[in-house]
């Protein structure tokens, strides 16, 4: 049961590990894209060409048939990544295994929707993936396997999330192979990750520049950061602290290293409307943006 790209290596590794798999569960065809064309998520694409019965009920709470057609498949367990929709306790406790969730974090820290940005966000030094047994919390079941990765000042959120998914993969086969016991997660140090928007991606140019550069690599590639030049907004794809200070949002030099609330930040890959990402000292020979420019 999945639907974006961090469920697929999953889905895959239970193929190859010889599991049978009775179903593949993912959301509704959905428009995409400049045509708003209706498009396959990349879990049902790959179950479709693995020759996988695909289902995709809009809705499971509201649906009581979707329901009995999910405990009538007579489960030993049921695979959950990043599916969408939330599991009626009558389909929590169908499998005899139950459901087992690959959870993006070291639970319990970054329940919730966005855990691999927010970890990020937050400057943590590592992250990981938890294999959890489902119950009807937020991300409150008990934990059966757990592997972490570290964080450096590379990292983005496109490559942790493939990097996430991977181990993901590796640690629900373990899961399923060896059948850990399940223990409960910690009472203390919980936090939550919200659910982003494209509206999280403007840079505020009163923060520091540290804080700013990790929202950088935490929104790569989506929602992405932006900011405002010349009427126009300009995609920020990659940039990092620096020493400076001025008026925040103010270039700084002719390189486009900009004043924060503490700190500079030095943009060093951006995106103009209608054209292609490009290295800063690239786009600045054909658009200069000489110091002292304000980009609020």
């Amino acid at each position: 049961m999945g639907t974006p790209a961090f469920a697929v290596p999953a889905l895959r590794a239970l193929a190859a590990a010889g599991h049978r798999i009775a179903a593949v569960y993912c959301q509704p065809p959905r428009p995409s894209g400049r045509g708003h064309g209706v498009r396959r998520s990349p879990v049902h694409e790959a179950a479709d060409a693995m020759g996988v019965e695909v289902r995709t009920p809009a809705s499971l709470k509201r649906d009581p048939a979707a329901q009995a057609a999910f405990v009538a498949l007579h489960l030993d367990a049921a695979v959950v990544a990043a599916y969408g929709l939330l599991l009626p306790e009558s389909m929590l406790a169908a499998p005899g295994r139950g459901c087992l969730n690959i959870h993006a974090s070291l639970l319990p820290r970054w329940r919730g929707a966005a855990p691999i940005q927010a970890a990020i966000l937050a400057g943590d030094v590592e992250t990981g993936v938890t294999i959890m047994r489902m119950e009807a919390g937020l991300d409150t079941g008990p934990m059966l396997l757990r592997g972490s990765v570290p964080i450096t000042d590379a990292t983005t959120a496109g490559t942790l999330h493939d990097e996430l998914a991977t181990l993901g993969a590796a640690l629900v086969l373990r899961a399923l192979a060896d059948n850990p016991a399940p223990v409960p997660q910690p009472a203390e140090g919980v936090t939550y990750a919200a659910k982003l928007s494209r509206a999280d991606g403007e840079l505020d140019w009163t923060l520091g520049a540290k804080t700013l550069a990790r929202r950088v690599r935490a929104l790569n590639p989506w929602p992405g950061t932006f900011t405002h030049f010349a009427g126009e907004t300009l995609k920020v794809l990659a940039a990092h602290a620096e020493s400076g200070s001025g008026v925040p949002g103010t270039v700084l030099d002719d390189a486009l290293l900009v004043a924060t609330g503490d700190g500079a930040l030095r943009l060093t890959s951006i995106q103009a409307p209608g054209r292609a990402a490009m290295p800063a000292d690239a786009f600045l020979r054909g658009k200069p943006v000489p110091p002292g420019t304000s980009l609020l």
